[in-house]
């Protein structure tokens, strides 16, 4: 249990700090590259809608990554693997 609450912190400040990076050297030319992101799931302008007559369900679900995100979470998991708390 303890490992997996440690592999996710892990995980999550790979995804907040990549983020952060991502956004700082959107604007530094040379580093932009690093700011770069696509995005999957189902577009939020366009959800799936179950309409049932009685009952509307509208699912949407849309995930944003970038370049620096990936290298950060890849990373936390190498820090992961080299850390005394495992």
């Amino acid at each position: 249990m303890k490992n997996t609450v440690i592999l996710i912190f892990y995980l999550l400040a790979g995804v907040v700090l990549g983020g952060m990076l991502a956004s700082l050297c959107g604007q530094v030319p040379f580093l932009e590259w690093l700011a770069y992101s696509g995005s999957i799931g189902i577009s939020p302008d366009a959800p799936f809608v179950l309409d049932l007559s009685v009952l509307r369900l509208t699912f949407g679900f849309s995930m944003g990554i970038s370049v620096a995100q990936v290298l950060t979470v890849g990373l936390a998991l190498f820090l992961y693997t080299r850390s005394p708390w495992r």
